[in-house]
């Protein structure tokens, strides 16, 4: 028996020509001068003593050795969690809709999903202060229905933090699930429902792992800004309520601690590269087990 073999002609790969990489020069450029050489001088003074000259690692064993601070960074890391989930959560269900809706009213309502955006974080915070404090309207309303006889905790704590951020970060959500269940095609949905899978079937079995680098996606930028928040957990926490963000600022404004505060800024970016990371290696596992 005659065996035949088929191969395909492969390409030679071809160097980059140097003309181009002139479009990446200037983006090097801004993201050295901005981002990687303060990054560098923040490590550096990281190592920095504040009494006396030299390097060393006193701010990093001062870190590791204080309960409030590492306190701080778990409250950090919980917080940043759940609005990251609330988001996706939240997300979902609005972006599916604005990615398969044909109607006018896609419009009006993608309008009012990115209209958080149009007003700012210090202002969007005040208004969920004035809902949520012991004087403010769901409190009142409450109270004054008789279902409560005193206020409910609502701000000053984590709950209010979380609320605050979650609206604030929901149309980053909005935008990257949009992104990524616009590429799903909707003759797969019509297939499997002629075929006999209901609408939740078609949802949790073909849109849900389709739509795994949105999810993703907006995990970690829900995770990342909020993380990273200042005024919503200032005003929404309270005094008691300390995030990594917020101690930066007392240690820089109110200590005048430069290396501490340098050891902290580092500490929040390598959570955040971190977490960068888990997400990347995670989407990469479930896209290779879904298309194995």
């Amino acid at each position: 028996m005659a065996v035949i073999t088929c191969s395909t002609p492969t390409k030679p790969l071809r160097a980059v020509p140097a003309g181009g990489l002139l479009p990446l020069i200037a983006p090097s450029i801004v993201l050295a001068l901005f981002f990687a050489i303060p990054m560098g001088m923040m490590i550096g003074i990281s190592f920095q003593s504040q009494s006396a000259g030299g390097l060393t690692f006193a701010s990093y064993s001062r870190f590791f050795g204080n309960d409030l601070v590492l306190a701080g960074l778990v409250r950090t890391v919980i917080m940043s969690g759940l609005v990251a989930v609330c988001v996706t959560v939240l997300a979902y269900p609005l972006a599916y809709y604005l990615a398969r809706a044909t109607s006018r009213w896609r419009t009006v309502i993608f309008a009012l999903a990115i209209a958080p955006e149009l007003a700012g974080v210090v202002l969007r915070t005040y208004g969920w202060l004035i809902i949520l404090e012991d004087r403010g309207f769901i409190n009142s309303a409450l109270m004054w229905t008789g279902l409560i006889s005193e206020p409910l905790p609502l701000s000053k704590n984590l709950f209010g933090v979380v609320v605050g951020l979650t609206h604030v970060i929901l149309p980053f959500g909005v935008l990257s699930l949009l992104t990524s269940l616009q590429s799903i095609n909707p003759n797969l949905e019509r297939s499997a429902q002629i075929l006999g899978a209901s609408r939740l079937a078609v949802i949790r079995h073909i849109i849900l792992p389709l739509s795994v680098p949105g999810i993703v996606s907006s995990l970690l930028i829900g995770f990342t800004m909020a993380a990273s928040a200042y005024a919503t957990p200032a005003l929404l926490g309270g005094a008691g309520f300390k995030v990594m963000a917020t101690m930066v600022y007392e240690q820089v404004l109110f200590y005048l601690d430069w290396p501490f505060a340098a050891v902290m800024a580092n500490v929040l970016l390598v959570l955040m590269l971190a977490a960068g990371f888990v997400g990347s290696r995670l989407e990469s596992r479930l896209h290779q087990k879904l298309h194995i």
